[in-house]
């Protein structure tokens, strides 16, 4: 069905429609779009999607904050919880074997885990999938595919603070040796709270899932497949890299779902320790 190239101009409230004697819109009434009096045609529930993002990364923001902030009960012999590991400061709970590495001292007086956890927010912040997550579920830009956005002007991400989002692949640097050292961590479960070798609780396999969708997530980045596959001419000259490139190819694709659940893996893991730590709840052991 053709349409005009005159868009109505279209009021707002309960009287919605055509309005000729309205002044020039923007968006999707401008003078270069179809006539469409619609905002959008999408009859099913595209709002389901953004509000249970929006719902689901509000749910982490307030629990991780209260974790962060808490400074307690974050470590029950073998077990550290995620959010303060590696532990940085002189006021930490002293882990035996555990990653307890002094770099700040007496002075600094606040949680411990505010000096990690930016480094893997830092890098989830400015992943490719929390951007479009957040972005459409905080900022309805846009809310859904074919949905127009209520913003007037878009300008992408070439301004601050937006533009700061190409530090991305400098964050996945340091989301690396982040993962490694909750792999560590994970070693260190297969120990009891005497610390002797050839323990293996709940915990442990928690904390060996969370490790493992730790690592499956940052290997996932598209950072990580230009890194490995990036810039090169020829495949068939670089059959390793060709063969990594596929590997991470095939992660990449399962990116979204890798995001939602190494982001629940560590919440759960940071509360199983929280649990354990504060007497709510006893380890059961294996062996």
């Amino acid at each position: 069905m053709a349409t005009g190239t005159e868009p109505p101009h279209i009021r707002s409230g309960p009287t919605a429609g055509p309005d000729p004697g309205a002044g020039p819109r923007t968006g999707v009434h401008s003078a270069t779009r179809a006539a469409i009096a619609a905002r959008h045609l999408r009859t099913d529930r595209w709002w389901l999607s953004p509000a249970l993002t929006a719902a689901g990364l509000l749910a982490f923001i307030a629990y991780s904050t209260w974790r962060a902030f808490g400074n307690a009960d974050y470590y029950a012999a073998p077990y550290v919880s995620p959010f303060y590991s590696p532990c940085l400061a002189e006021n930490c709970v002293p882990m035996k074997g555990g990653p307890n590495w002094e770099i700040f001292g007496s002075w600094w007086g606040l949680s411990p885990a505010l000096l990690i956890l930016v480094f893997p927010l830092g890098f989830r912040l400015t992943c490719y999938y929390y951007r479009k997550a957040y972005y459409r579920g905080f900022w309805a830009s846009p809310p859904a595919c074919a949905v127009a956005e209520p913003h007037r002007s878009y300008s992408g991400e070439t301004r601050f603070p937006l533009i700061l989002q190409n530090v991305h692949r400098y964050f996945f640097y340091a989301a690396v040796p982040v993962a490694g050292i909750l792999t560590y961590d994970t070693v260190l479960t297969f120990r009891d709270e005497h610390y002797a070798w050839g323990h293996m609780g709940l915990g442990t396999l928690i904390f060996l899932a969370n490790s493992v969708l730790i690592w499956a997530y940052t290997l996932s980045c598209h950072s990580c497949r230009h890194i490995v596959g990036g810039r090169l001419r020829h495949f068939s000259r670089h059959p390793v890299r060709y063969r990594f490139w596929g590997w991470v190819s095939a992660l990449n694709g399962r990116h979204m779902q890798l995001a939602w659940a190494s982001l629940i893996s560590v919440a759960l893991a940071d509360f199983y320790v929280y649990l354990i730590a504060s007497g709510a709840f006893d380890d059961p052991r294996f062996f």
